[in-house]
Parts: structure tokens; C-alpha cells; sequence
């Protein structure tokens, strides 16, 4: 039995204003110079998703988008201004999606209240429920990062991840290979604990999280750049793991479909290494 809404695409067929955004975005390394990545494919899928986001009800379209935001912002060798604009698009993004995913859950649209466990039940059978939640965590965890401590504190930036990240666990831990548990660790690797805000933060939970996530998808450059980060953080007793971590990453082949995401994961690895190496 096909349920109506997917009815409703096969009838109305492909937005062909998604289809080309979908094919720039595939052309993102297209003029890259090493790790930095040219804004002119990114840039044109930026335009197509929003375009497509015109469509009230396009969740698709606006987590496509955050991704996209979050990419240029990252990749691009963007200066901190522009990138905190472009991760508060993102952010914005992200949030649509998500609200419309809960908007379209059967039985009626999920309150703020619901538990993680009714989210993903109800979202299990939507494509785009976990996309939604893992680029909005990823959007406010890169403009927290930016944005600093007390900003992304009054935000609510840490309970933002944490809760987005922890429900793609929930609907999908393989998602994004290990996406959700890569997220939650470096969440609690990177954000600072401050009583009565973010006194759950542990850098335990991060290390079990990040373990999780190279378990998860043993290959992924970022899941061990992450892993092999938290581990140095600890002291000389994980540096050798750390450092263990960093030079497979570099010895080995990016992948051609994230080509210059890995690429930047090698640089930031080697940059890791000859710090580590002479102590500071």
C-alpha cells in the first residue's frame, strides 16, 4: 500500500528545481584548490534549495540547504563573519526542517514535549527526519563553535545538539555513518561545562560517543580525527592512540564522493600531528 504523500510525489514527479540543485551540489568539488573548495557549485545549489524551499511544506529541501550553508561556510576559506552568517542560515534551516517533519508526523503534529523515543517512532517512516535533525545539530554546533561561550550559552546552542543529535541516534544510528554519535561526542569534547547550563556535559560521554561512531563506520576520516582529538585533549595516556589515528587518516585515500571534506580532515590531522610532535 503506497501512503498519500508518497502517492503525492510519484504523481507530481521530481522538483526539477531540486534535481539541478542536487546536481550542483555533486559538482561541489568542481575548482577546488587543495582542501578549499570554490563557492561557485555550492553557491548555485544554495540558490536551487532555497528556490525549492519556496514550496511551504519542503522539508527535503531545507535540510539540503543547511547542508549546503554549512559546507560553503566550512570549505570555502570564508573569514569568521561570513561564516557565522551563513551557519545562522543554516541554523534557520535546519529548524524549518525539522518543524515540518513534526508538523507531518501521522496522527497529527509531535508537541515540544515529546519524548525522544515517541519522536522517533512517529518519524521512523520519514526520509527526512533524520537529514533534518543531523544538519540542524551540525549547523548549531559549527555557529556555537564561532559564536562563542556565552553567546552559544544564552542561545541554548548545547541543548540544541545534544537533543538534536541524540534523536538521529534514535531514528537511525548508522545515519550519516554514525553521524548522531560523532555529533554528540565532539559536543561533549568541545562545549564548555557551566554549572546549571551545561553541567551534563562529559568528556566520558564523549570519548564513549566518539567510539561509538568510528564502531559505527570504522573508515570515516572525521569519525577518527574527532575520536584521535578527544583522546589527545586527555593527556600523554591517550596521545599515542591519538596520534596512531591522525596518521592513518593521512596515509590514507579521500573518498571521491566528500573529496574535499576529507581533505580538510588530512590538513587539520597533519596540523595535529607536527603540534603533538613539538609539545605545544
Amino acid at each position: 500500500m503506497v501512503t498519500p504523500d508518497v502517492r503525492d510525489t510519484l504523481l507530481v514527479g521530481p522538483d526539477p528545481v531540486l534535481v539541478a540543485a542536487d546536481r550542483a551540489w555533486s559538482r561541489r568539488d568542481e575548482g577546488r584548490v587543495g582542501s578549499r573548495a570554490s563557492p561557485l557549485r555550492i553557491s548555485e545549489a544554495i540558490a536551487g534549495y532555497e528556490k525549492a524551499g519556496e514550496a511551504s511544506e519542503n522539508g527535503e529541501s531545507r535540510w539540503k540547504l543547511a547542508r549546503a550553508l554549512f559546507f560553503k561556510g566550512k570549505l570555502t576559506g570564508l573569514d569568521k563573519d561570513a561564516q557565522l552568517a551563513l551557519y545562522e542560515r543554516a541554523r534557520a534551516a535546519g529548524d524549518e526542517a525539522v518543524a515540518i517533519v513534526r508538523r507531518r508526523a501521522p496522527g497529527g503534529p509531535l508537541p515540544n514535549s515529546a519524548s525522544r523515543e515517541r519522536l522517533a517512532a512517529a518519524l521512523a517512516r520519514d526520509p527526512d527526519a533524520a537529514p533534518a535533525y543531523f544538519w540542524t545539530a551540525v549547523a548549531w554546533g559549527e555557529w556555537g563553535l564561532l559564536a562563542g561561550r556565552l553567546r552559544g550559552a544564552r542561545d541554548g546552542a548545547a541543548t540544541r545538539i545534544r537533543d538534536a543529535a541524540a534523536t538521529v541516534v534514535a531514528l537511525d544510528p548508522d545515519f550519516e555513518e554514525g553521524g548522531g554519535y560523532r555529533v554528540l561526542g565532539r559536543l561533549h569534547q568541545r562545549a564548555p561545562r557551566i554549572p546549571y547550563v551545561t553541567g551534563w556535559i562529559s568528556r566520558a560521554e564523549g570519548l564513549r560517543n566518539l567510539r561509538l561512531a568510528v564502531r559505527t563506520a570504522p573508515k570515516n576520516f572525521v569519525n577518527r580525527h574527532f575520536l584521535a582529538e578527544a583522546l589527545a585533549a586527555d593527556g600523554p595516556t591517550g596521545r599515542a592512540e591519538a596520534i596512531r589515528l591522525e596518521k592513518e587518516i593521512v596515509a590514507e585515500a579521500a573518498a571521491p564522493g566528500h573529496l574535499v571534506e576529507d581533505l580538510a580532515i588530512q590538513d587539520e590531522a597533519k596540523r595535529n600531528l607536527l603540534a603533538w610532535k613539538t609539545g605545544s
